[in-house]
């Protein structure tokens, strides 16, 4: 225990601007928790060296906090969420309409809010174990470092393996979230945002769970207002994306695309979604068909916009690159690309060019393809 505590501790005072103390008692929780793991895992005591595992798994946990930590307040809540709603999406549909895209949003939203209140008590009861720096039955983190520690429990609370037969076991979260769809309670769904805002709720008994539901509000508040025009563009094309997969009815690449967005990896995708390493090749295959067309096709412009490729900055093209651009294009894709520059529509550039509408779009396609293999290999 000593051991696994001063390898944490010092990387905290190494790695953190927090103080001496709140190092301190972070360390030691991470350290108790660590400590309790080792004696308690039957395959760790089977397979020996249990100080070695003891320091694995306390440069794991260090890992993830750190990682919290570094990200800051706002980024670390929002890549927890992030985290979280790509696992439980698949699981969570509403009746009747698995493509209703902002309803499933609105359910995955009403979800986590009550699994961050679960967290956040797991966290208070295993964290009253800790002997040199217990947590009380109504702490809140206050520091980023208490922040990140909390968040950083919250994810492998949520990846938890819990058996459901004699050999299969399945995450806590997919298992929560699996309960909440079968039984969707019939109440109001609670504003995160305006919890958060409701302070001054006295603990009496009865408002317990209102008291619960602000302080995990002032925690995982999804603060949007900050995000800057780049990142509201890159959200845009996030969202329409996912509409254009919806509405071919490729659900299965939706949550591929969003594991995808949160970095996770070929193991975790396979795990998550159930797939061998076959099927998740072939789905990987038809996520890149559907995403060409989408960026090249159905929502090119924004999707320019967001890369800063539009035709004003010559398709994103450097001076070279463009010369070689044009050099290539005949003599009708010459003037398809000046009549784009002037922002006709395709029907009216069909009618100029006696052409029909959809070979005017398959043509433009073939140009911005062209486009984007001279960008990103040309140099």
């Amino acid at each position: 225990m000593e051991a696994i505590f001063e390898l944490i501790f010092n990387e905290l005072r190494r790695s953190t601007s927090a103080s001496e103390q709140n190092c301190r008692e972070v360390a030691a929780r991470l350290g108790t928790e660590v400590t309790r793991i080792c004696q308690q895992s039957q395959r760790i005591q089977s397979l020996g060296d249990v100080e070695v595992w003891g320091a694995k798994l306390a440069r794991h946990r260090l890992q993830q906090c750190l990682h919290y930590y570094h990200l800051r307040a706002t980024m670390a809540r929002l890549d927890l969420h992030s985290t979280l709603s790509a696992i439980v999406y698949r699981y969570i549909a509403p009746s009747r309409s698995s493509s209703a895209y902002q309803r499933r949003l609105t359910l995955i939203e009403d979800f986590l809010q009550g699994f961050y209140v679960e967290a956040l008590t797991a966290f208070r009861r295993e964290g009253a174990n800790c002997e040199t720096a217990p947590i009380s039955p109504t702490y809140t983190p206050r520091t980023l470092l208490e922040l990140a520690e909390f968040l950083s429990f919250t994810e492998r609370y949520a990846k938890r393996r819990i058996p459901i037969t004699n050999r299969n076991r399945q995450q806590l979260i997919i298992l929560r979230a699996q309960a909440f769809i079968q039984q969707q309670p019939p109440e109001t769904l609670i504003d995160m945002e305006q919890v958060a805002d409701n302070g001054g709720v006295e603990s009496s008994p009865q408002n317990m769970d209102e008291v619960l539901l602000q302080q995990v509000g002032e925690m995982m508040l999804f603060q949007e207002q900050g995000m800057n025009q780049q990142n509201q563009l890159r959200q845009s094309v996030i969202n329409e994306l996912i509409g254009y997969l919806e509405a071919h009815k490729q659900y299965d690449c939706v949550q591929y695309f969003v594991l995808r967005l949160n970095d996770s990896n070929t193991q975790e995708i396979e795990t998550i979604m159930n797939l061998t390493p076959r099927q998740r090749d072939y789905l990987q295959q038809r996520f890149k068909y559907h995403l060409i067309r989408f960026a090249l096709l159905h929502q090119w412009e924004l999707v320019h916009e967001w890369l800063e490729a539009e035709l004003d900055r010559n398709l994103g093209l450097r001076p070279q690159q463009w010369q070689t651009f044009l050099s290539r294009l005949d003599s009708n894709q010459q003037i398809l690309l000046e009549l784009k520059r002037q922002k006709l529509s395709d029907r009216e550039i069909a009618q100029r060019l006696g052409w029909t509408v959809s070979h005017t779009q398959k043509q433009w396609f073939k140009l911005l393809e062209l486009a984007w293999d001279i960008r990103n290999f040309l140099p």
